[in-house]
């Protein structure tokens, strides 16, 4: 495993970095302490953590009001950390966006099974207004999510929110908990919070430029989900027969050795729009069901898709990214299935040097949420880059 660091900030300039960012193990002696003096000291905009689930949530969430400078903080629990190592685990992971460059709205979603999509569509217009009346001649923007892992509502939610961005590009992550998927957590002013979610406006005067990728290719063979319980993303019935046995002859293996690195190695896509997204299968339940990570129903085709060579496809993603000159950060949110396919082909070292490379930042999700969609099995961020230089005359 990769050793956790500590303080990684950019320089940008003489000043403070244009993204600050650091990072901590979880049994650290005073680690918010230890985080405030490896990021400066601001002021910051807005502070996100990315939080070990070995932390204790409830108790790190107390101590938050007032740290950093008073700048707000929120952030979530992980299924892994990306830092300055990247790939990393048992570690609280920082991300500070100064104020001189970024201006920032947190908005919480407190109950998830309540969503009152036109209240929280006024919210948005709002705070869109706000940010644009404070900070006008800044003309980045984007929206950055987290939600509860286990809710079962990010479909839902990443719709609603997308009425109210218009044309704001929103990118997202579920908290996750390891490998273990029994409680996930969204902190917000001091709180740790389960059903809920939490979204930070942003706008800049930084170019940015969100992004979804994947490595994965559809390939012909296809199955129909022919019993399902939608509201719980179970699937029961493939081709008229028990759910993990049929999709366990497709593989051509037995259905005792479907495992979690099975579903990462072989994922199921649904056509939507004309692209391929991926539905990816989180556990086998009760009597053969198969236990989804994102929206399902009965009629639903699914195709099997083969990954690629993961570090080609990563290092190619990173370079077109860095095309027009390398971003001063990547804010990044990565599904716990690309981290599992890295172990289990033993190329975590080497989607880490490259993670570190480019500068990326973030964590491992139970899914991610791309503008109206939840998805699954991609890395799915914000590329930040330094601000153009002033046209000579001082215009713009």
């Amino acid at each position: 495993m990769n050793q956790p660091r500590e303080g990684f900030p950019l320089p940008d300039g003489a000043g403070l970095a244009l993204v600050a960012r650091a990072s901590v193990p979880v049994d650290a002696p005073h680690p918010l302490r230890r985080l405030e003096e490896a990021l400066g000291d601001g002021p910051f905009a807005l502070v996100i953590l990315f939080v070990s689930p070995d932390a204790d949530l409830d108790a790190l969430a107390l101590r938050l009001p007032g740290r950093f400078g008073g700048a707000p903080v929120i952030g979530c629990s992980t299924a892994g950390e990306i830092s300055a190592a990247g790939y990393t685990e048992g570690e609280i992971v920082a991300v500070a966006l100064p104020a001189a460059h970024f201006a920032a709205d947190v908005l919480l979603v407190p109950d998830l099974s309540v969503l009152e999509r036109e209240a929280l569509i006024g919210q948005l217009i709002r705070s869109r207004q706000g940010l644009a009346r404070a900070r006008p001649d800044w003309e980045g923007e984007f929206a950055f999510l987290m939600v509860d892992g286990l809710s079962v509502r990010e479909d839902e939610l990443a719709a609603a929110l997308a009425s109210g961005l218009g044309p704001v590009p929103l990118f997202g992550g579920s908290a996750g908990d390891g490998t273990r998927f029994r409680a996930t957590y969204v902190l917000h002013e001091g709180l740790a919070l389960q059903n809920a979610a939490v979204l930070a406006l942003i706008r800049t005067d930084c170019r940015v430029k969100v992004f979804s990728l994947d490595h994965l290719m559809p390939t012909e063979a296809r199955m129909v989900v022919t019993e399902a319980d939608p509201a719980r993303r179970i699937v029961r019935q493939i081709n008229a027969e028990p759910a993990a046995r049929e999709y366990a002859r497709i593989l051509g293996k037995d259905p005792g050795q479907l495992t979690a690195f099975t579903f990462a190695a072989h994922p199921v896509a649904v056509r939507i729009g004309g692209k391929h997204h991926v539905r990816a299968i989180r556990q086998v339940g009760e009597g053969g069901d198969l236990v989804f990570f994102s929206a399902i129903d009965e009629g639903v085709v699914l195709t099997l898709a083969d990954p690629q060579d993961m570090v080609a496809h990563l290092e190619g993603e990173m370079a077109a990214l860095s095309a027009g000159g390398q971003p001063e950060a990547i804010l990044a949110c990565d599904c716990i299935l690309r981290r599992m396919e890295a172990q289990e082909k033993q190329k975590s070292g080497a989607i880490s040097a490259i993670l570190c490379a480019n500068r990326v930042v973030g964590f491992s999700t139970y899914g991610e949420q791309l503008n109206a969609m939840h998805v699954n099995q991609t890395m799915t961020g914000v590329a930040i880059y330094a601000p153009r230089a002033p046209r000579a005359g001082g215009a713009g």
